[in-house]
């Protein structure tokens, strides 16, 4: 029962590549995203004037609208750009190195005659000089080392999809580019303070808290990268 199951999980997972076959990969439905949802969804707003009041007019405005005011993303829907300029690299190296050897004997070579009479009796070879012997040894090394080098500058615009009660903004961007049969996703999440946002409506991606970015593609050249689901499964299974 157990292998039919494993066969046709595998049966339907090869339709789904069949059916990319000549055809470029899909765009994700960004109408289905939290990006869609801020974005089309009305903002309450800041304060309530009261009916019939007029408001004074002015040459110079402080809305977002205007010349001179404040254009950073401060509420739902907003949209800021996230600049990820990543150049990281560590090199951790270690080994590990342990000796131990013993040795032990033992015998009655002579005690008033008795080991010579033993002797006498004993097979070939035997004797009570040397009545047990014993070594032992054991060695153990290991080494390790990782290196590991990032670099990635990357610019996506990025949508406030939620402003949480302490005022921290939740924000979601999504962004695919398809260049023959190759697309490439890359989606960053996460959490920012409206005072970290630069004038120019930018934030960094070390001031993103518990950021989640993801660059990756889908496409011919990425399945090629990949194991087939039959060796996958075969890596996990086989004990050896």
């Amino acid at each position: 029962m157990k292998r039919i199951l494993m066969v046709s999980i595998l049966a339907l997972a090869g339709c789904s590549k069949l059916e990319q076959v000549g055809r470029a990969p899909e765009f994700s439905d960004i109408a289905a995203s939290n990006q869609h949802y801020a974005l089309s969804s009305a903002t309450f707003p800041s304060e309530a004037k009261p009916q019939g009041e007029t408001v004074a007019s002015s040459l110079w405005g402080a809305g977002n609208e205007s010349l001179f005011g404040d254009r950073r993303a401060t509420g739902r829907g907003d949209i800021l750009t996230v600049v990820i300029e990543m150049n990281d690299s560590a090199s951790i190296s270690n080994s590990t190195g342990r000796s131990r050897s013993g040795k032990q004997s033992s015998g009655i070579p002579d005690l008033l005659g008795i080991p010579q009479r033993i002797n006498e009796v004993l097979p070939d070879g035997a004797s009570m000089d040397e009545a047990y012997a014993a070594k032992s040894s054991s060695t153990f090394k290991g080494s390790g080392s990782v290196n590991r080098s990032e670099k990635l500058t990357l610019r996506i615009a990025a949508t406030v999809i939620d402003v949480l009660p302490n005022g921290v903004l939740r924000i979601e961007g999504q962004q695919e580019v398809r260049v023959n049969f190759e697309l490439r996703e890359l989606i960053v999440t996460g959490y920012v303070r409206p005072n970290d946002i630069s004038r120019q409506n930018e934030i960094t991606y070390d001031k993103i808290a518990g950021a989640r970015i993801s660059y990756g593609g889908r496409g011919q050249i990425t399945d090629m990268q990949q194991p087939t689901y039959g060796q996958q499964v075969a890596d996990i299974v086989m004990p050896f």
